[in-house]
């Protein structure tokens, strides 16, 4: 079996969902027989009390990095700021975490058949590379997010702009060297078939979810009896709080909903918005905020719903798959997706037979498709029905870490 080395930025007991799916692909890569290591960052995203008293982290080099276990394996984790969501204070964390991981991967950890990269940031990709070169190591570059697409499709960088630019020859260079790139989902890997990639080495493998532990709950739950939910139609939202969603559009939607008292629209979760959309659901009947709830409390928050919603802003879907859909899918909630209709969202959701395609930012549309659903039960729950029998045959942790495992058996 093969010694890998993960470079992440996620990794528990951090509490985001990357840090989730990379950290128990890891766990389940050692079961398979790999040697695994791992270089993350501290915590900075959701806290997880009870994740961190599992795995203190033990302070090395007067604080510059961190040490843990995490089902034996061994993880450094890097020390940076607090976290940002954008600009000049972002790119920092990642330059820090990216100068630390090569200081790391260079003196503290040994030789390496494969290192597996998880992005973004696409930096990683070269120090990935760089450490792939000195130690004879197969470079697998996994993508989550197109970088630096998603930047220009928020508005947040001129394509024609020098950081673009930047970033564009760094994201061809990191295609260019990788042995392997495994884009989680189609859309991605024709955008980068479509750069001139060698189209050999792309293995598309989509996130997964634990679907032992995230599956169909009962309504009435702890969760819904503290909310006074049991008996709503619940449309719901959990996930990043940030500036792809088309939250101005779903607060509308819920303005409007207010002459029906049953539907009400949760949103839970965390992010640089979260503080704007509380504010303004206060002038709203229907709508209840929450802030990130522990993962011991996701069943509750899932089993609560009577919808999933994925609402991106327009151009956005098409650079990012978010990992909430694999989550809605396995736990049996009807997905509702108000996204760009050529994505994978749509794909997925559409082969499944797993809910409602709309187009994005189009709250006329979202109204009409959440009212349609409160209308027709059966229909709706037979969506979810689907989902979860589409998640269990293609985003199993089983099936998803049996591919990683080929693939690394293949290269190393």
């Amino acid at each position: 079996m093969a010694r890998v080395l993960v470079l992440s930025m996620f990794f528990s007991p951090d509490g985001l969902s990357t840090a989730t799916i990379v950290s128990e692909l890891a766990q389940d890569l050692k079961a398979k027989g790999h040697d695994l290591s791992v270089i993350a960052t501290v915590p900075h995203y959701n806290y997880e009390p009870e994740a961190r008293t599992n795995q203190p982290l033990k302070k090395r080099w007067f604080g510059l990095y961190h040490r843990s276990e995490y089902h034996e394996i061994p993880v450094w984790h890097t020390t940076i700021g607090p976290r940002r969501e954008r600009g000049r204070g972002r790119m920092m964390i990642f330059l820090i975490h990216n100068l630390v991981s090569l200081l790391l991967g260079l003196f503290a950890i040994g030789k390496q058949d494969v290192i597996l990269v998880v992005s973004p940031p696409l930096t990683s990709g070269v120090i990935g590379r760089m450490l792939a070169i000195i130690k004879r190591a197969k470079l697998i570059y996994n993508i989550q997010e197109l970088y630096p697409e998603t930047y220009i499709t928020m508005g947040a960088m001129r394509e024609d702009s020098l950081p673009a630019k930047i970033l564009f020859r760094i994201e061809k260079l990191v295609y260019r060297v990788s042995h392997a790139l495994t884009p989680i989902g189609q859309v991605f890997a024709d955008a980068i078939e479509a750069q001139g990639v060698d189209p050999t080495k792309l293995h598309v493998i989509p996130n997964f979810v634990d679907t032992n532990f995230l599956k169909p709950h009962p309504k009435d739950n702890p969760l819904a009896q503290e909310y006074d939910l049991s008996d709503s139609f619940v449309v719901l939202y959990a996930g990043n709080i940030g500036l792809s969603q088309s939250f101005d559009t779903l607060l509308e939607t819920a303005k409007r909903l207010e002459d029906t008292p049953q539907i009400k629209i949760l949103i839970v979760g965390d992010g640089v918005r979260q503080a704007d959309i509380a504010e303004k659901a206060k002038q709203l009947s229907n709508v209840i905020v929450l802030p990130y709830q522990p993962r011991s409390r996701v069943p509750d928050i899932y089993g609560t719903a009577d919808l999933g919603l994925v609402p991106l802003m327009k151009g956005t879907a098409k650079t990012t798959l978010p990992s909430k859909l694999y989550t809605i899918m396995a736990t049996g909630t009807p997905a509702l997706v108000a996204v760009d209709p050529d994505s994978d969202i749509v794909r997925q959701v559409k082969e499944a037979q797993a809910g409602v395609a709309i187009l994005p930012d189009d709250a006329d549309e979202l109204e009409k498709a959440i009212r349609y659903a409160y209308a027709h039960p059966e229909e709706n729950q037979q969506y979810g029905k689907n989902g979860r029998a589409y998640a269990l045959e293609n985003f199993s942790r089983e099936t998803v870490a049996q591919r990683y495992h080929q693939l690394i058996c293949n290269l190393s």
